[in-house]
């Protein structure tokens, strides 16, 4: 039976303990103070709290004995290609990657710009980047060169995470000339890129500045 009425109310009698209640379904670094505040203003929620939203999606669950359990399971209905993922293989890839981009000069704060298409390495680099608080702005794929340009002087990322190509109605969407070109227009330049090379495309990389995300 549904328990939406029970919820309701207890949330409605006590939202403070029903809040405090949930929280406590995921781990903290540190405690809040308040389960909810006005700071300057605005309506803030566990004030004074921190979590790391990489530990609860994927750390915890291995730590729980559950590396073995399938996290991602990727299908596409373009490509064709698929994969599965366990949370243990989830937090290789996503430790592997966190650590690449500390390597590249990435600290908490700094901004992220994603460029990719609708692959799991999307996924891995969102999660990469909330494990060493670095902030990810996700830019729709296949965007052209002045769309992604005005988004990378907006965002001044440290570094973009993208792939050589995605696919769209069959056909193959070149996204490096894209980025190169949009690079080249904005006014700000990223210390670098991490390119996810796949068989639907192989892109020429710029010496000094392109990593490939396999290497």
């Amino acid at each position: 039976m549904s328990r939406y009425h029970e919820t309701y109310a207890a949330w409605k009698q006590d939202p403070a303990r029903f809040w405090a209640e949930a929280a406590g379904a995921i781990d903290w670094v540190k405690p809040w103070r308040d389960v909810y505040a006005r700071v300057d203003g605005l309506d803030r929620w566990f004030v004074g709290a921190e979590c790391n939203t990489c530990w609860n999606a994927v750390d915890r669950h291995v730590k729980a004995g559950h590396g073995e359990r399938l996290a991602v399971i990727y299908d596409s209905p373009i490509t064709g290609a698929k994969a599965q993922y366990t949370y243990s293989q989830l937090l290789d890839e996503v430790a592997t990657l966190a650590a690449a981009l500390e390597d590249l000069g990435v600290r908490k704060g700094d901004r992220v710009i994603l460029y990719m298409p609708m692959i799991p390495q999307a996924l891995f680099a969102m999660l990469a980047c909330a494990r060493i608080g670095a902030i990810h702005s996700v830019v729709f794929g296949g965007f052209a060169s002045g769309s992604l340009a005005s988004r990378i002087e907006d965002a001044s990322p440290r570094l973009i995470i993208s792939a050589d190509a995605g696919s769209r109605s069959g056909k193959v969407v070149e996204y490096k000339p894209l980025l190169d070109e949009a690079i080249n227009l904005s006014a700000f330049k990223p210390d670098a890129v991490i390119l996810c090379q796949r068989p639907q495309e192989q892109a020429a990389m710029v010496a000094g500045r392109d990593h490939d995300w396999a290497q």
